[in-house]
This record gives C-alpha cells, sequence and structure tokens, in this order.
C-alpha cells in the first residue's frame, strides 16, 4: 500500500499574537476530537480556505449568518419562557371562561418598547 504523504513545518513566533493564539489552541485542543496536529491543522485549513471562498462568491454570507444567530437565540428564549412558563395559558383561559370576564391586556407603553429594543440591542 504507497502512502502519499508531505511533511512540513509549522513554526510559530510566540511574540507575535496570531501565532501565539494558534499555538495555544494546538496545545488545548481536544485530544479526544482531533487525535493529531496534523488533523487540526488539517480540518482548520479547509474550513478556513472554504468559507473565504463562500464570502467571495456571497458578500452577504457574514450578515446572514450573524442574522439567523439572532433569530436562533431569540427563538430559544421565547421556547424556554413557555417552557417555564408552564401551562399559564390555558389556565388563563380557564379563569376567563369561569369568571366570564375577559383578561385584561396590558398594553405597551414607549417606555416598554424602548427597554425591548436596548435588550435586543444587546445581542
Amino acid at each position: 500500500m504507497s502512502k502519499n504523504i508531505i511533511n512540513t513545518n509549522i513554526r510559530f513566533n510566540l511574540d507575535n499574537e496570531a501565532d501565539r493564539k494558534a499555538y495555544e489552541h494546538l496545545q488545548s485542543m481536544d485530544r479526544k476530537k482531533y487525535k493529531s496536529y496534523t488533523k487540526a491543522v488539517v480540518i482548520a485549513l479547509i474550513e478556513h480556505f472554504e468559507r473565504q471562498q463562500r464570502l467571495e462568491s456571497d458578500a452577504y454570507l457574514e450578515t446572514r449568518e450573524k442574522e439567523d444567530m439572532f433569530l436562533q437565540k431569540v427563538l430559544d428564549t421565547i421556547e424556554q419562557g413557555l417552557k417555564n412558563a408552564g401551562n399559564i395559558g390555558g389556565l388563563i383561559q380557564l379563569l376567563s371562561a369561569s369568571t366570564g370576564q375577559q383578561p385584561q391586556v396590558q398594553h405597551n407603553t414607549e417606555e416598554d418598547t424602548n427597554a425591548a429594543l436596548n435588550f435586543a440591542d444587546g445581542f
């Protein structure tokens, strides 16, 4: 069985911040996930250059990715809030049906709207 293997060296200048960070990542990598430096470097190189190619062909890719992450955070937060609320919605409907009254709906004030927008800007 023939192996096509190329051996190369990588030097890290620890006085250079980017080199130092790369070296630290290699030193602290998960050895169960990456069995060797070679595997980690191969994956990192492929991901980096393929992402660069995607960005060159789609200038808005990064913006869409950020929007998708933001929307996912919003959906996760809403879902978690609904789980924490349990069955309160059904309880409110049951109580309003038994009293014959509609639950009072609190309308948002401009201050509430501004607070919500400020919170969303934090993401």
